[in-house]
């Protein structure tokens, strides 16, 4: 009858300036498109290059059909925020429904044998229906192109995209797939990046086929496959019944129909009678916790593999932070050792040359772990047997190898210089010492930690009679990102970090999935106990500093105040007025405007910071980052006079109100 199309799309893992790799990628998954019966491939965004149109450099689609081009398609809107800056590469095309000649580089021409093709805001008509493309960031504009599209008869909308993992964001992305065919009917592919292309985010896949608000086909989310491919078969014809019971002929005077560029070439075949089309299914969201366990792990790999190390160094304190760093490494060793047995060949070749054995065959996590993996305690005379004992056990479960090391001569060594210059020895304040001798005294051993981690990090494979150096891995998470809550250059610098996008409270949640699902028990202890540094002295052998004493409030209250500050775009003054609300069962508007005044002193205090903070695994829609994500001045007037004052009027008027009642 020749109404049933088979389409495909993908995830590749493309990686920038990996000509070739990139080149065998996309090739494949071409020919596993055609394997399935596909008719129409699709791939992720800037899965080749941009294009130079009248000297203007334009991010594109190029669709193309036995050897020939049919038309290039520029992007029209830019994703210019968040982690993106696209308009500092590319020029959006603003020419509404308005198509150009393009005239090929002489080598294209050589191949295709054209001198022109039509470029522009145009879509493809076969012979039995009509393509049209959407590219990333269009798809999540109010005024997406495949309205305009889906009006004029388009039935086939594409999206090629590079969009990035966030955590509970999938949905987002499902939703609006499945909103845009809901409204007015039609197919939607949807093709993305997948994996580190050498950033702090991580593209997770997730491509999909929809008709007519349901999803049919599902890829997915987090993988170590460089190349997956879905296909689906569809009946052009549910298309037509959908519209033609909901859709109203276009009425407006204005409308400027799409230009359509014609083909000859049919989809679909004249003998498809027989041909099951797929049908709904339901859509798999990922926990939170099951997301942290996957989209960070798969990073960590990306990373690995392609920074030509032997592998990882971590100092573990025996806390929930440095804990789910670990955690996270191993979720990597489990996720590689499932895809060996799964019979992933490139996952293979690529642990055989990490570990440096040609013949190696992971089976075990725990014994990958042991080789790619190596955690140390880095004790002083501030540090408790307590944690010592949950780095011990936690590394002992998940195989890590584990060193106890002593850094309490290298403190003494490096105050003994000072002493020497200036003849004083400063003191900590439980001896009598003031403030900054305290914190000077705390940011030495933290330091020495981070000096320590980078000598044994190069050596330590040295010392075992292997090659090869270790990427140290820091384990600062978001929030104390946000409020400066670490020393500069301590064992928060490190060369990656995969939880400095994710929140204390969503890493105790993810430690207690893999407490469960791991059975790694040493995580009930860690979770149980109080966050601390150990950088002041004990008090009868046991920890007297907790964080959140030190920060003057909670992590549940600062993963509140970190989105009011960054997606509510919340000053001192409205974070106060939102907050008295908010927070009403707890605590009087005093102590409100207390806490948020001391949330803004230590951020502004410390955002010079985030200038020099470990690159970290974006997951979190208010990440401090300063290098892409949130670009901030790092010199504040830390007074907030102004804006404080406004808080202190409205605690007082607020209190003489109820006085009165």
């Amino acid at each position: 009858m020749g109404r049933k199309v088979t389409v495909a799309t993908c995830s590749l893992n493309q990686w920038a300036l990996d000509f070739e790799g990139n080149c065998e990628r996309i090739l494949r998954s071409i020919e596993e498109a055609k394997a399935h019966g596909a008719k129409y491939r699709l791939g992720p965004e800037l899965e080749i290059w941009p294009i130079m149109h009248h000297n203007v450099r334009y991010n594109c689609r190029v669709l193309f059909l036995n050897r020939k081009i049919l038309l290039i398609r520029p992007k029209m809107m830019m994703a210019n925020h968040g982690n993106y800056r696209e308009v500092r590469w590319f020029s959006p095309w603003n020419k509404l429904r308005s198509v150009e000649e393009y005239f090929l580089p002489r080598m294209i021409q050589e191949v295709t044998g054209q001198d022109t093709v039509p470029f522009g805001d145009c879509v493809l008509s076969t012979k039995d229906t009509c393509i049209g493309t959407e590219i990333c960031a269009e798809l999540w504009n109010p005024d997406s192109p495949h309205i305009q599209m889906g009006r004029d008869g388009v039935e086939i909308f594409t999206n090629s995209s590079a969009s990035h993992h966030e955590l509970r964001k999938a949905d987002q992305r499902v939703n609006l797939i499945k909103s845009a065919t809901t409204k007015s009917g039609g197919i939607y592919l949807y093709a993305n990046q997948r994996g580190c292309d050498g950033d702090r985010v991580y593209y997770d896949g997730c491509a999909m086929v929809a008709i007519n608000g349901d999803v049919v086909a599902q890829g997915a989310q987090f993988s170590l496959d460089d190349v997956e491919v879905i296909t689906a078969t569809l009946d052009l014809e549910d298309v037509r019944s959908y519209r033609g019971e909901l859709c109203q002929p276009q009425l407006e005077s204005e409308f400027k129909p799409c230009h359509r560029v014609k083909v000859d070439f049919s989809l679909s075949g004249c003998d498809d009678v027989y041909l099951p089309t797929h049908q709904p299914i339901e859509w798999h969201f990922h926990t939170p916790e099951e997301e942290i366990s996957l989209g960070p792990a798969c990073w960590l790999w990306d990373y690995l593999r392609r920074s030509g190390q032997a592998g990882f160094l971590l100092p573990l304190s025996g806390g929930v932070d440095s804990s789910s760093t670990a955690c996270i490494v191993h979720c990597m060793c489990v996720l590689l050792c499932r895809a060996v047995e799964g019979g992933n060949s490139r996952v293979l070749e690529d642990v055989r040359r990490v570990v440096g054995d040609e013949s190696y065959h992971p089976q075990d996590p725990k014994e990958l772990c042991a080789r790619v993996f190596t955690t140390c305690y880095m004790a002083s005379e501030n540090s408790s047997e307590d944690t010592r004992n949950r780095a011990r056990d936690l590394a002992n479960q998940i195989g890590s190898t584990h060193m106890n090391i002593n850094i309490d001569m290298a403190v003494k060594g490096i105050l003994g210089i000072f002493s020497a210059v200036s003849g004083r020895w400063p003191q900590f304040r439980a001896s009598g010492g003031s403030r900054r001798e305290n914190l000077a005294l705390q940011n030495v051993q933290a330091r020495v930690r981070m000096v320590l981690a980078y000598l044994f990090a190069q050596l330590s494979l040295w010392a075992r009679g292997r090659p090869g150096g270790l990427l140290v891995l820091g384990s600062a998470n978001v929030d104390e990102s946000l409020t400066g809550y670490f020393t500069k250059y301590d064992c928060s610098s490190a060369d990656i970090n995969p939880i400095g996008g994710i929140s204390k409270t969503d890493l105790k949640c993810f430690l207690l999935h893999c407490a469960k699902q791991l059975q790694l028990t040493a995580l009930r202890s860690i979770l149980a106990a109080p966050p601390t540094a150990e950088l002041e002295p004990l008090t009868d052998g046991r920890v007297s500093q907790t964080d959140e004493a030190d920060m003057g409030m909670t992590y549940s209250e600062l993963s509140v105040i970190g989105r009011l500050r960054k997606i509510s775009k919340c000053g001192p003054f409205s974070m106060f007025c939102k907050l008295i609300h908010t927070w009403k069962d707890a605590l009087s508007p005093s102590e409100v405007a207390q806490k948020v005044k001391r949330f803004f002193r230590m951020y502004s205090v410390n955002r010079h910071k985030m200038t020099t903070v470990t690159p970290s695994y974006h997951a979190e829609s208010y990440s401090p980052d300063d290098n892409r994500f949130d670009l901030r001045p790092f010199l504040y007037n830390a007074s907030w006079s102004w804006q404080f004052r406004c808080i202190d009027d409205q605690v007082s008027i607020i209190a003489f109100l109820s006085r009165s009642e």
